[in-house]
């Protein structure tokens, strides 16, 4: 050591990744599989949270409410029933994908799934579940597959609300995942009754432009080295290596011809794309609608991941908020997800164009607290919240809210205005 200095630059930064090479382009291993990580908030947080819902004097469809029920509405009676890509839910809230890393393929996904279908939301399971941790046929299945999630889900639900949706990815595709889904006899109360679909997933919000990436060990490596690419990026005496997917090749082209092969191979089932934060978010929204698409989610960078390089998380991608403006006013279902968990910024999403919101970190975080009743309570708040707010718009359905209940939206970070 030269006892160098480097006053003004973040020399302890360097001098770890001197150390340790592309270890330190992740977060420090040990949080693997006990935190979920996504962008920094910032002090004052983003365009959404900074806008602010903003109630009329003059109420007509309170007046309206009044007349039909024969009293002064309350916020109680506020309908938060929705129509998600082709599903009927309690609430204008969706369960956002989980994939294969350990927080969200074991015992927290099975336990979200349980208080998803108990409380009549469709669930999202997310990419690489099969190829990394099985399909899970069979009397004897690991808590990490997806049959698993697929069974918690079902033994709760009523027979009416929510859905399943499964997304594939390119190695997803290579393990026919949606065709072991649709043919499944397990599954079939879900087919029967439209209430299974699946999700074309063109990236996520946390890494686009990345596909999955988890840790594996030693037994893992050797099980998976013919399926994915893996790294020795990390301390040799950690025994683990870096398992990476592909995030896929996709035009406009393939990206219609996609959703036209879903809706033919697969008829019964519903058929959703998710979009990273791209540039051209509001274009690839378009050509998916157009295509047949049953809705279209969209991930903002602040959204959540189990993992991703540090440098993808507060670098790489649009916020939701920008996503919301490129894609304007939408021509189908549009859902939203993005450090989503509270009422206010939910319900100003729904006023944006969203159709419903999807709770990630959030739900992962309340199954952690109390794997029995922990998600419940977050969305029951959730709901609580959005009900006061909406009839302090004077309207009295989620879908009623639009963007004149937002102001500060169009606010632009250099002080313009305006999509």
């Amino acid at each position: 050591m030269s006892g160098l200095r480097a006053d003004g630059f973040p020399e302890a930064e360097v001098r770890y990744r001197a150390r340790t090479g592309p270890e330190a382009a992740f977060p420090a291993l040990k949080s693997y599989g006990h935190e979920v990580f996504g962008a920094t908030a910032t002090a004052d947080g983003d365009l959404i949270d900074r806008a602010r819902l903003v109630p009329p004097v003059f109420v007509p469809r309170r007046l309206e409410k009044l007349i039909e029920l024969g009293r002064e509405p309350l916020f109680s009676d506020v309908d938060l029933r929705t129509g998600i890509g082709g599903f009927a839910s309690a609430l204008p809230v969706y369960l956002s994908a989980f994939g294969s890393t350990e927080l969200g393929s074991s015992e927290p996904g099975v336990a979200a799934a349980r208080q998803a279908g108990a409380l009549g939301l469709p669930m999202v399971i997310g990419e690489n579940v099969v190829p990394a941790n099985g399909y899970g046929r069979g009397p004897a299945t690991a808590q990490a597959a997806l049959l698993t999630r697929v069974r918690a889900y079902l033994d709760a639900a009523g027979d009416g609300e929510g859905g399943v949706v499964v997304q594939q990815s390119t190695e997803d595709a290579d393990a026919e995942v949606w065709n072991l889904v649709y043919s499944d006899p397990g599954v079939a109360p879900l087919l029967d009754t439209g209430r299974l679909g699946f999700e074309l997933k063109l990236g996520q919000g946390a890494k686009p432009g990345l596909g999955g990436m988890t840790v594996v060990g030693p037994a893992e490596e050797a099980r998976l080295r013919n399926r994915y690419a893996l790294s020795d990026v990390f301390d040799g005496e950690s025994g683990r290596v870096l398992r990476s997917a592909s995030p896929g090749t996709f035009t406009e082209e393939i990206l219609r011809q996609q959703i036209r092969l879903m809706r033919n191979n697969f008829p019964r089932a519903r058929v959703w794309v998710k979009l990273p934060p791209g540039r051209d978010v509001g274009a690839a929204a378009a050509v998916a609608w157009a295509a047949g698409a049953d809705a279209v989610t969209v991930d903002g960078a602040e959204a959540g991941t189990g993992w991703a390089p540090a440098s993808f998380l507060d670098h790489v991608g649009l916020p939701l908020a920008e996503c919301l403006r490129r894609v304007g006013p939408p021509s189908g279902c549009l859902l939203a997800s993005g450090r989503m968990w509270a009422g206010a910024r939910a319900v100003k999403c729904l006023a944006l164009g969203a159709r419903a919101v999807g709770l990630g970190r959030a739900a992962l975080v309340a199954v952690d607290e109390d794997p029995r009743h922990g998600l419940r309570r977050l969305v029951e708040a959730l709901a609580f919240e959005a009900r006061l707010l909406i009839s302090a718009l004077g309207k009295y359905a989620a879908g009623d809210l639009a963007a004149e209940d937002v102001w500060g939206f169009e606010e632009r970070p250099d002080g313009g205005a305006g999509r």
